[in-house]
């Protein structure tokens, strides 16, 4: 970084020394599939909250494309993680409503992981956070589907309805980026170059969206 008079010197809120812990939990959209890892929301949410003096460490991750509420609950079993943490993210669903499977199910697992990411947050559910799924109808990839957009944003919607009242009720927070995520029908730059998944405009959207609520649970 190049050096900078005193007059011109920007003002930088100093990275406390306690380090604080993050744990990701989710699928394709926590990974940041088709972007740079550093470009991914739980990365570029780590880094601002850096710029509020919160010394985030590298997020700890447990997700993969592809991945259901069953198949994450079945890693976090594998992964024999017994770490609590500072806080956690969740963002899980739509890989169960691209497959077509229940949502009843899906109720009930949405429901176990995120008293699972409760436990994970030492009990303290102010430090856990819920994304909604964002509707993926609207990108290239769902236009080219088979499927109805309309449809489509529909079984979203269900899901979404379902994961926010089960978060609501649990008491903890609840971070609607579904919405934001439609503007991809007019804005591909908000889509990343497999057509289908977040570019990292998107992502940077969500962890800004997100900063203000981890940064006030955190001091």
């Amino acid at each position: 970084m190049p050096a900078t008079d005193s007059t011109s010197k920007p003002t930088i809120t100093p990275v406390s020394g306690k380090e604080i812990s993050y744990l990701a939990l989710g699928d394709s959209y926590t990974i940041g599939e088709s972007v740079k890892q550093v470009e991914s929301f739980p990365y570029q949410l780590q880094s601002l909250l850096k710029t509020e003096g919160i010394n985030v460490n590298t997020p700890r991750i447990i997700a993969t494309t592809g991945w259901t509420t069953s198949e994450l609950q079945s890693a976090i079993v594998q992964t024999k993680l017994n770490q609590k943490f500072d806080f956690v993210t969740l963002l899980i669903g739509v890989n169960n409503q691209y497959r077509g499977n229940s949502i009843i199910t899906y109720k009930k697992e949405f429901a176990e992981l995120l008293q699972t990411a409760i436990s994970f947050a030492n009990g303290d559910k102010s430090k856990v956070f819920v994304i909604s799924i964002p509707d993926w109808g609207v990108t290239p990839f769902g236009k080219n589907s088979g499927k109805s957009q309309q449809s489509i944003a529909k079984e979203i919607d269900d899901f979404n309805t379902a994961n926010q009242e089960i978060t609501i009720a649990a008491g903890v927070s609840y971070t609607n980026i579904t919405p934001e995520s439609r503007n991809a029908t007019q804005d591909l730059s908000l889509i990343a170059n497999d057509g289908l998944h977040p570019s990292a405009k998107m992502y940077g959207q969500w962890a800004s969206a997100l900063k203000p609520k981890v940064v006030a649970a955190l001091k």
